[in-house]
């Protein structure tokens, strides 16, 4: 950034709106001065990170006043201040800043622009198509909702996406959106983890990404709030829906393991924000319960069954898998670590009781390739019998090892590894490769949902390692491999990594990019022409197409030092809790 045109731009903006200015901070002293029970919202500093002393949950009639008069406040702040900067400024403010978004090498800037140009084909599908609604289905031209008026689903999950891509139209658009159209009080019943990852998640990192502006915080207190109604339970875990109306809880059977320890880094950074401890009450009474009940049956050395019950806070099932509804408890072992710049070591020690537990019962090999994959356990009664199946989900913890062992940091930064971490780096850099043949697999090269892994070790050379089932070849755009591809190459600096991900790219541009915007998920990525899917899930935006730009960035932009990304790829910076 040029210092000197950032000044004098800054001077000029002042002198053209000095008298505006004054006139609007003096009809908000004297309307302060008539509510007593108004609330105020100080921000000082602290290091680099705003603090909110305090802050209203839900508006109360006689604060609408105050509401509408700060909202006009922050939109013309925020329209002066995007329209007189720079052309050469950032759209988002990062901690440290980086120095460019456009990498050095022409190979790497010119692929980066073209994953750019890909979120934009994206957009412009979903945003004359659907825009407004939570989900788009791009071949019908046609979007639905979670819950009547919609809930900002693909717009927020979006939101950073378009912020770290510097790309201030589209982001004016969500944001006028959100400021007029977005309204929680649904009486409908969402999911709590989908909409804490995707949307409370997505407000947050705007919230910060955004230099603070305050319509993200007060949209994502009002959401929290809403959802706080699914951990009222005697265990601390939570039920797996609620009305975000009234808050009541629904519950559809047992709660998902990873839905319910998934929640954690967003509930805690909005404690950090507004220091009201509620929400990091919450979510730290859920990792209690699992503490409790990971050491003993059916629980197997850090390894969790897939349901737990929330009335009584006991597992219900025997089944383990870091696949669907078990992923993220691990992936949030670590990273609550590193949120709290590490600061709470016994999620450290958890996480590395669970990656024994892996090591120990999980990790397998494929014939006669040796592929390495990680395996499920049918009932944890008998751990020694494997299942030989792998979810594409699973495919993030090739980058959750590596990262446990650097924690964010370059290898090449780090002093020679003990035992422990460099079987771990090189199980993250064999899980990888074992994805990265997934795709490798198809004709399409694209990854199917679900791969089983040949474990005959009779097997000749000729003979295939995986085998795809019928109901599980569909390509949903999913982001695991391309996020475990991303870290990878973070920290270990191996172009191969960029290579495979540019791959994996392309591959989405031939069989899944529609012509009038847009991409569709795959039914059959076994076939040519495969057939295309109703469907662009919000995390194609928030996460896949992120991980793929950021995979092609400076390593400035978002380090993994100063960031945690949630499991929907939202950026959240560390902190220490006061």
């Amino acid at each position: 950034m040029d210092t000197c045109n950032y000044t004098l731009g800054s001077i000029r903006l002042l002198n053209r709106r000095l008298v505006w200015v004054i006139c609007a901070l003096s009809i908000c002293f004297i309307i302060y001065l008539y509510k007593e029970d108004a609330t105020l919202t100080e921000v000082t500093p602290e290091g680099n990170k705003p603090v909110i002393t305090s802050i209203s949950v839900i508006p109360t009639e006689d604060e609408e006043e105050q509401n509408l008069l700060d909202d006009i406040i922050q939109d013309e702040f925020n329209n002066d201040i995007l329209t007189d900067q720079p052309a050469n400024t950032f759209l988002f403010t990062q901690y440290p800043p980086p120095v460019s978004l456009v990498p050095k090498d022409e190979k790497s800037a010119e692929r980066q622009q073209l994953i750019i140009d890909a979120f934009r084909h994206a957009w412009k599908g979903y945003s004359k198509d659907a825009f407004g609604k939570d989900e788009y289905r791009p071949l019908s031209h046609s979007g639905q909702n979670w819950a009547p008026g919609g809930v900002g689903l693909m717009i927020i999950d979006s939101l950073d996406t378009l912020l770290l891509m510097n790309l201030t139209d589209e982001y004016h658009q969500s944001r006028a959106w959100i400021a007029n159209e977005l309204d929680f009080n649904k009486e409908q019943d969402v999911n709590v983890f989908e909409t804490t990852i995707r949307v409370l998640g997505g407000l947050l990192s705007a919230y910060h990404l955004s230099n603070n502006d305050a319509l993200y915080l007060k949209k994502a207190v009002d959401l929290a709030d809403r959802l706080l109604g699914a951990f009222q339970t005697e265990s601390g875990i939570p039920y797996s829906g609620v009305v975000l109306s009234t808050g009541q809880p629904t519950s559809h059977g047992p709660s998902s393991t990873a839905e319910a320890t998934t929640i954690q880094l967003e509930f805690k950074y909005l404690s950090h924000l507004t220091k009201d401890m509620k929400y990091w009450i919450a979510a730290e009474r859920v990792m209690d319960r699992m503490n409790e009940v990971s050491t003993k049956t059916p629980a197997v050395e850090g390894l969790v069954p897939i349901y737990i019950n929330p009335e009584d806070g006991e597992f219900a099932s025997k089944e383990i898998r870091l696949g669907s509804r078990g992923d993220s408890y691990y992936e949030y072992l670590l990273k609550q670590y590193l949120q709290t710049d590490k600061t709470e070591l016994i999620y450290r020690e958890r996480y590395d009781h669970a990656v024994a537990g892996i090591k120990k019962h999980l990790i397998q090999k494929s014939h006669p390739n040796e592929y390495t994959f990680i395996s499920e356990i049918r009932d944890s009664a008998h751990p020694d019998v494997i299942h030989p199946k792998m979810d594409h989900l699973v495919c993030f913890m090739g980058g959750s090892f590596v990262l446990g062992v650097t924690e964010g940091a370059s290898i090449h930064e780090l002093d020679p590894l003990d035992d422990q971490d460099a079987e771990d780096l090189y199980l993250g850099e064999e899980i990888t490769r074992t994805c990265y043949e997934m795709y490798n697999f198809t004709v399409t090269g694209l990854a199917s949902e679900i791969v089983y892994f040949n474990i005959n070790k009779e097997s000749g050379p000729d003979a295939s390692d995986m085998n795809i089932q019928q109901f599980d070849r569909h390509n949903l755009l999913r982001p695991e491999t391309i996020e475990s591809l991303f870290l990878l190459w973070r920290m270990t600096g191996d172009e191969k990594y960029r290579e495979w991900g540019w791959n994996i790219f392309e591959s989405f541009e031939k069989y899944c990019k529609l012509p009038d915007g847009g991409y569709s998920a795959l039914k059959d990525v076994t076939a040519i022409p495969p057939t295309k899917d109703d469907r662009m899930d919000t995390f194609f935006l928030a996460e896949t197409l992120k991980y793929l730009y950021l995979l092609f960035s400076p390593d400035d932009l978002i380090p993994l030092e100063n960031y945690v990304l949630n499991t929907e790829a939202h950026p959240l910076p560390v902190f220490t809790p006061n």
